[in-house]
């Protein structure tokens, strides 16, 4: 059993470095495009020292690898199947653990309101953009947008949305989608364009699990 055990303890390496909700938070941002320690600490709130451990306790574990580009390093998802281990976690999470419906329900608190911010599941929306019905925003910062992007979405990022209205078409649905699951962006776009009389939900998901479900991206 020795050789067993070997190979379990170093498939737990894998569990250890997934097991901080930092860590999962730099992978979910490296699932919209490759960054480096700089943006990638921006973008979770840790300063760029504590994002650099974090990294390196990841790149141990084989889920991301880094190259030089000048004088950064640029850190990237070494496994496209990444998203899909860490969707399957999410899953397992809300099915058996109480407190992550109670987390998810005060994220989006407000989503059953009339069901005006109804949340859209893959499926449905892929039948919609099939049928034209639909026109989706995406409200992720550009430089994630430029690295891949659901196909014919409108890049409008959040902060710049009031000013760029004029690319939105008010007879038709839009569907918003960000970062994943957990992403506030989408819904926050959602609830500022339905105040202004735009017919709009979010999409259920986001980006890298569109994209590891083998759907079409741009």
């Amino acid at each position: 059993m020795t050789l067993q055990q070997d190979l379990f303890d170093t498939l737990s390496q894998v569990a250890r470095a997934l097991g901080n909700g930092h860590r999962l938070a730099l992978l979910t941002r490296l699932a919209q495009a490759d960054a480096s320690v700089e943006t990638l600490a921006s973008t979770t709130g840790l300063t760029v020292g504590n994002a650099s451990q974090h990294l390196q306790q990841l790149r141990r574990a084989g889920l991301v690898t880094a190259r030089r580009s000048g004088k950064q390093m640029i850190y990237q998802l070494t496994d496209e199947r990444i998203v899909t281990l860490m969707e399957l976690l999410r899953q397992v999470a809300e099915t058996n653990l109480a407190e992550m419906e109670r987390l998810v329900g005060r994220l989006f608190a407000d989503d059953d309101a009339g069901e005006a911010l109804e949340a859209v599941s893959k499926d449905a929306l892929l039948a919609e953009l099939k049928s034209g019905r639909v026109v989706l925003l995406d409200v992720r910062p550009e430089d994630e947008y430029e690295a891949g992007h659901l196909p014919e979405a409108i890049n409008i990022p959040l902060p710049q949305l009031e000013n760029m209205l004029d690319k939105l078409p008010r007879e038709r649905e839009i569907v918003a989608y960000c970062r994943g699951p957990y992403c506030s962006l989408s819904h926050e776009a959602a609830q500022r364009l339905r105040q202004l009389g735009y017919r709009i939900r979010r999409f259920r998901e986001g980006y890298p699990e569109w994209k590891a479900a083998g759907l079409p991206v741009m």
